[in-house]
């Protein structure tokens, strides 16, 4: 198996390569060079999950320097539950908050964290790592990466665009981890990390890589989840379900669409999106334009312009094949607080504002089929917004308290990449 950029289907390296590199030379995203079809007959149990891991991602590792040690690389990931919360046995959430750091994100920086020190290891050499996130990827990055062997990390936030509980934890770590807080958007934060990629010498001197769901080692384990809780599901109903993601740099969705095209029992998949509406405006008019992002409740998916849509531009590349495949709607702020609101009343269940953007969907997009919401990150996180809205505390999950309780460590600097070097 090999993995070709974006914008160059020439450009052909190893798995190890691309998660490497990060970003291919051309300034593309690494995808795999065809995907492979799995049988999901033949698929460990959905409740064991690195077994279940390493079933999938194998093919993907064929050959590589990786390959013997994959396993070992998925118990050292996913040591956490991944549970489905089933309101009925036709409506369920997938709760994927269950790591070190309440967020989705463990699942992709701590098999890449894998990966990177394996790889370091036998090919000698140091990296920096250099991520944006909108909220919660900076958290599980530094999480993931804290006192790994051969890195060094440095996350940039939009300062004030953040939650507190998430701004803790992406400033809790010293060592190898450096955290900047940006006078700008997420969007400007992650124009800084392309900008210094680009910068063929500075990216060279400090051995850069990417950490943002840009880099294939963030994507492939993030459709193990798709495959588990699809497969739970089929399994109980006899029915495909329709999976619904909250999306913000579209990488959670790129690796569900992969894991369905390689065979997982998903009938399809809709994008939740908050007011940054490029993904539905493409959709509705044809028309891709990225543009600034909208500051929103659902703080992490405030993305203008997402990197992945790259990706899936790569698997669906005309117009006529995209919209057949892929489906949007946006849900504003007061429609966010309100679905919060009918959940707990509903199914006393609570859930963070990115949850809800998912929530909404199922409610008012009259499916027929089986629903699996992603639920992306801990309502804890996002105390200020939701325990208004209850009407009672949220209880923290003991790995996030621990990290809350960490003094602050960060530097404030401007929207140029420069200013972090």
């Amino acid at each position: 198996m090999y993995f070709v950029s974006t914008r160059d289907s020439k450009t052909k390296v190893s798995a190890s390569e691309a998660i490497l590199q990060g970003l291919a030379p051309d300034g593309g995203l690494f995808v795999p060079s065809s995907i492979p079809e799995i049988d999901i007959e033949k698929a460990p149990h959905f409740s064991d999950i690195p077994k279940l891991a390493h079933f999938i991602l194998a093919p993907y590792f064929e050959g590589d320097l990786l390959e013997d040690e994959l396993y070992e690389m998925c118990c050292d990931a996913f040591n956490f539950p991944v549970p489905l919360h089933l309101y009925n046995d036709r409506e369920a959430v997938l709760e994927l908050y269950w790591g070190p750091t309440a967020a989705f994100k463990d699942f992709g920086a701590r098999f890449l964290a894998a990966s990177l020190e394996r790889i370091l290891s036998k090919k000698g050499g140091r990296l920096t790592i250099l991520v944006a996130t909108s909220g919660d990827t900076g958290g599980a990055v530094a999480a993931a990466f804290h006192n790994r062997e051969h890195i060094d990390v440095k996350v940039l936030f939009p300062e004030g665009r953040v939650s507190s509980r998430q701004q803790s934890q992406l400033t809790c770590y010293q060592n190898n981890i450096e955290a900047y807080a940006v006078a700008g958007s997420f969007d400007d934060c992650q124009k800084m990390v392309k900008d210094a990629f680009v910068d063929k010498e500075l990216a060279a001197r400090e051995g850069l890589t990417s950490a943002n769901s840009i880099n294939l080692g963030r994507l492939l384990p993030q459709m193990v989840y798709a495959f588990s809780s699809s497969l739970q599901m089929y399994q109980t109903t006899g029915e495909k379900p329709v999976m619904i993601i909250p999306s913000g740099n579209v990488g959670n969705a790129c690796a569900s669409y992969w894991a369905m095209t390689m065979g997982a029992p998903i009938q399809k998949i809709t994008l939740a999106l908050n007011s940054n509406r490029t993904i539905l405006d493409y959709l509705e008019n044809g028309s891709y334009r990225g543009r600034a992002s909208v500051a929103t409740l659902a703080n992490a998916m405030d993305v203008g312009d997402p990197s992945n849509m790259e990706r899936l531009f790569h698997l669906y590349d005309d117009y006529e094949s995209f919209s057949k495949m892929v489906s949007a709607a946006c849900v504003d702020d007061e429609t966010i607080k309100k679905t919060i609101e009918r959940v707990y009343r509903d199914h006393d269940y609570i859930i963070c504002p990115h949850t809800a953007t998912g929530e909404y969907v199922r409610e008012t997009g009259a499916i027929d089929s089986p629903t699996i919401v992603y639920s992306t990150a801990h309502p804890a996180k996002f105390e200020t917004i939701v325990e208004p809205i209850v009407g009672l505390p949220v209880e923290i999950p003991p790995s996030l308290k621990q990290l809350l309780l960490k003094e602050q460590h960060y530097k404030r600097v401007n929207c140029d990449y420069r200013s972090i070097f």
